[in-house]
């Protein structure tokens, strides 16, 4: 019962997310442009592609951002960068924005051929022996993630970024993760292997 009670929870707040106004969130985009680019697909590799991604998942990130600032970083996830520019944000903005980003075309990105044997294997299946779930679980076969289950599009995002929120998550500077999920495969990733997945993902269609 209380799984069902969660379920039901899970899906009501994801028809709310859903609800924002694309083009209201357009106008009010011009400040997310310096870092995501004006198409949300960021040139700079550190910052995320946010074109195409679900946007009940963006709606969450910018809500977290903004209660780590409220409460001293305590709760949310902490980045001083975007913990800046979403306090100013109300829930109706942020759920605008979110319409407006999900509504726009991710650009692809490729593989590097020296990662895909290695970034394949643990994408695919994980590796049972050190108990590192296959990225498939969640994120799909094509890395779509799950909207409605909150797990994110990867699918042709900057191996880069992928790359540093998989190190923030490996040492619990990021742990806005559902159930710990991301810090609890992470933590047994090497660098090798974080780089080798990070690129595979970029290049995954």
């Amino acid at each position: 019962m209380k799984k069902l009670a969660l379920i039901l929870a899970l899906l009501a707040s994801c028809s709310v997310w859903a609800q924002g106004d694309a083009e209201a969130g357009k106008a009010k985009a011009a400040t997310c442009a310096a870092c995501h680019g004006a198409d949300g697909n960021s040139i700079m590799a550190q910052y995320p592609k946010i074109a195409g991604q679900h946007p009940g998942y963006i709606e969450k990130q910018l809500k977290e951002f903004k209660l780590a600032m409220t409460t001293g970083g305590t709760q949310g996830r902490n980045d001083p960068v975007m913990g800046g520019m979403v306090m100013a944000l109300s829930e109706e903005d942020m759920s605008d924005l979110a319409a407006y980003f999900s509504s726009l075309p991710i650009s692809e990105n490729a593989t590097p051929e020296s990662s895909i044997k290695v970034g394949k294997q643990l994408y695919n299946v994980g590796d049972a022996e050190r108990g590192i779930a296959s990225c498939t679980a969640c994120h799909g076969p094509r890395g779509n993630g799950t909207s409605l289950s909150g797990f994110p599009k990867i699918s042709g995002q900057n191996a880069e970024y992928i790359k540093l929120q998989l190190e923030k998550f490996r040492s619990a500077q990021r742990n806005n993760d559902m159930n710990s999920m991301m810090q609890s495969v992470a933590a047994k990733l090497s660098d090798d292997e974080i780089t080798s997945l990070s690129q595979y993902v970029g290049g995954l269609h």
